[in-house]
């Protein structure tokens, strides 16, 4: 068997499809719950593209969790050390516990005020708010499932993270629609479902550690050491956050089919994103291996091939984009109007994918390394100087849909372009157990 940093063709691959579908199912989840929500009309699809961007901050702390577990225990398990690997994500657990009880407190508590700040229209804010009451319970489960995927990522096992994720996703998807509509709950089913998935995959990951290892005290040294470390992961977030939650807002000023136009490509650009991120889990694993195990070339040699594979994924997936331009936002609804509003979206989604599947690759690579700090501050710039002055001037300026894309195609090119520079460098190749 190759050696855990081995960057063959084989071996990404072996990380990168089955960690494909594990990241892949959440938001196909939510394309299907889209779907189904969608055909109860146009306020219903504008109210869950509202709470569904606002929980979208639990997903974003389950991604800094899962990312940065990875990165530590990826160095730790190249060193030779697993046990060690596996106390990263005992620690990872008892704080994604915490944080996740906390999120669904900060749930229940402002679900009202957020949607109606977001939301440009009444009926819609009271429609999401009740929604998200309900989907803030799901915040332990799904932050807890991003520990586990974390550091099983970190010790490259993927295969359990999938068995885990599909069979949890698969069992909300069958509760959706039966709740939403045989059982004549609409919004709330949907939430439940949500509520659902993410607890059942929680506990799952919860059982796999306890098989794994008996040492699961909390060790509050190592934890504040991993939120010290994660905090340049938590600032870059907030970065992404403050951008898709103002363009939400955005895009709400334009018209109940302008904000359900904005959630279909939305969500798909989400489902885009974290399909084309499975390679750079890969990079984030063996990256990491590389570098704990003092192997500079192996680790530039997993940057070039992840850099090039996300590049030619990202293209096939604009194709597809491209070529069912016409169909697939009838998936989601019937109103004419928001199939309208979607053609004024597509071409910048189609547009900006290949260099975003670029931009993804070298996310991971940066985040296996430790390089986070870059990373951040790129972000940031990104963020201030390209995407949030575009979409308040498009909101100004009345521009619409196109308007608030293209501050999309500023943030992507903003960081892009500094990436590619980076991943140049010899300046992120940092060798050792720990950075």
């Amino acid at each position: 068997m190759s050696p855990p940093s081995t960057a063959t063709p084989r071996r990404i691959a072996a990380l990168a499809l089955p960690a494909l579908v594990v990241l892949a199912a959440e938001p196909l989840y939510v394309l299907v719950d889209t779907a189904v929500v969608g055909h109860l009309g146009s306020v219903e699809l504008a109210a869950i593209a509202v709470g569904g961007t606002v929980m979208s901050v639990a997903a974003w702390f389950g991604t800094l969790m899962a990312y940065g577990t990875t990165g530590r225990a990826a160095r730790r398990f190249g060193a030779g050390d697993r046990p060690a690997a596996v106390a990263e994500g005992v620690q990872a657990s008892w704080l994604a516990l915490g944080v996740g009880l906390l999120l669904a407190l900060l749930g229940l508590i402002g679900a009202g005020p957020v949607a109606h700040l977001l939301a440009g229209d009444e009926q819609i804010a009271d429609a999401a708010a009740g929604w998200m009451r309900i989907a803030a319970f799901g915040a332990p489960g799904l932050l807890l499932a991003a520990a586990g995927n974390g550091w099983m990522r970190g010790v490259q096992d993927t295969r359990r993270p999938l068995g885990i994720v599909l069979g949890a996703n698969v069992l909300s998807a069958v509760l959706c629609p039966i709740l939403v509509y045989p059982l004549g709950l609409g919004l709330t089913g949907s939430a439940i479902a949500n509520v659902t998935a993410q607890t059942v995959g929680g506990l799952l990951f919860l059982f796999a550690l306890v098989r794994e290892t008996r040492a699961l005290r909390p060790i509050p040294s190592i934890i504040v050491r991993q939120v010290v470390l994660g905090r340049d992961l938590l600032i870059r977030g907030a970065a992404f956050q403050a951008c898709f939650l103002s363009a939400t807002a955005v895009a709400s000023r334009f018209g109940v089919a302008a904000v359900g136009a904005h959630q279909i490509g939305l969500q798909l650009w989400f489902f885009a994103a974290l399909a084309l991120d499975a390679v750079a889990i890969a990079a984030q694993s063996l990256v990491g291996a590389a570098l704990g195990a003092g192997d500079a070339d192996q680790a530039r040699d997993v940057a070039r091939r992840v850099t090039v594979a996300g590049g030619v994924a990202a293209v096939v997936l604009a194709a597809l984009a491209a070529a069912g331009a016409r169909v697939i936002p009838g998936f989601f609804t019937p109103d004419p109007a928001v199939h309208d509003q979607a053609m004024i979206l597509w071409p910048w989604f189609v547009g900006l994918l290949p260099f975003a599947g670029v931009v993804y690759a070298l996310d991971g690579v940066f985040i296996g390394a430790g390089d986070v700090a870059f990373l951040r501050n790129v972000t940031i710039l990104s963020a201030v100087l390209g995407f949030l002055p575009a979409i308040w001037l498009a909101y100004a300026f009345d521009l619409g849909l196109g308007g608030v894309w293209a501050g999309l195609g500023l943030f992507t090119f903003g960081r892009f372009v500094p990436l590619v520079w980076r991943w140049r460098s010899p300046r992120w190749v940092v060798l050792g157990a720990a950075r």
